[in-house]
């Protein structure tokens, strides 16, 4: 694939599920609507996404990643359908999802070397590749090391990696931090916040200080829609005058579970 400057584009994008019971209902009345027109442009940046339970940042994250198709509307790389780039955009995509099951009796190494292998790394090129992407989560000293054996923070440091391997052009990370003790967080913030100049990285979170101080841009989603994305500033300004971002999330969401 030629490159480009790193664009996703988001269209009009529709997703509905059948609902329990669907066979005794008829048309929309069968369906729970999880997306409902989502249109997003993300250049170079870090973004956050930002919405309560039920939101569909779940739904759009699998999108996104070419999980799921949508019902209605597009989702572009460089203005072209990721459907219609097939292997071309997966080659450009580092995604991190939220939970993940590891092959326990793999060490670290092993693990990113196998993910490696499934990304297309040249054999030569991977002892190399996993060293860089384990040096960058601070994972170097626990390669070697069962994964029967490593901690949840220590996991999830190697999701991390892996969705870094072959220098992505788009990485998506479904809550990052999650297990992670606070100086490993900081550690992580810094790390995503140098990668962005380069590469479109979107960070689905639940934990706002993930994202307050190294966002671009804040997308609010709210029963499959999008509230509004703006940046950190602009969002306080309008939503929660002198005060923060979780103050912004209150504000919107207050305690509703965004369906």
């Amino acid at each position: 694939m030629p490159s480009c400057t790193p664009c996703l584009t988001l269209d009009a994008v529709v997703k509905s599920y059948p609902l329990p019971g669907a066979p005794l209902l008829r048309g929309a009345a069968a369906k729970k609507r999880a997306l409902a027109g989502v249109s997003l442009a993300l250049g170079p940046g870090l973004y956050g996404l930002l919405g309560p339970n039920g939101a569909g940042k779940s739904t759009l994250i699998r999108i996104i990643t070419g999980i799921e198709g949508a019902d209605r509307g597009q989702v572009l790389w460089c203005g072209r359908d990721i459907r219609a780039l097939g292997i071309r955009y997966r080659r450009v995509l580092g995604y991190m999802p939220q939970q993940q099951a590891l092959y326990e009796s793999y060490t670290g190494r092993r693990f990113l070397a196998y993910m490696a292998a499934l990304k297309e790394i040249p054999r030569a090129a991977v002892g190399a590749e996993v060293a860089r992407v384990a040096a960058a989560v601070n994972l170097s000293a626990e390669l070697d090391k069962r994964l029967a054996a490593c901690s949840g923070g220590m996991k999830q440091r190697l999701l991390l990696a892996c969705a870094l391997l072959g220098d992505p052009g788009l990485l998506v990370l479904d809550e990052p931090t999650a297990g992670l003790d606070p100086r490993e967080r900081v550690r992580l913030r810094t790390l995503l916040a140098g990668l962005a100049a380069e590469r479109v990285i979107l960070v689905a979170t639940h934990v706002v200080s993930d994202v307050e101080s190294v966002a671009a841009q804040v997308v609010l989603l709210r029963a499959g829609q999008v509230v509004d994305a703006a940046p950190v500033p602009a969002l306080v300004e309008k939503y929660a005058p002198g005060r923060g971002l979780e103050d912004v999330y209150l504000a919107v969401f207050g305690e509703g579970d965004g369906r």
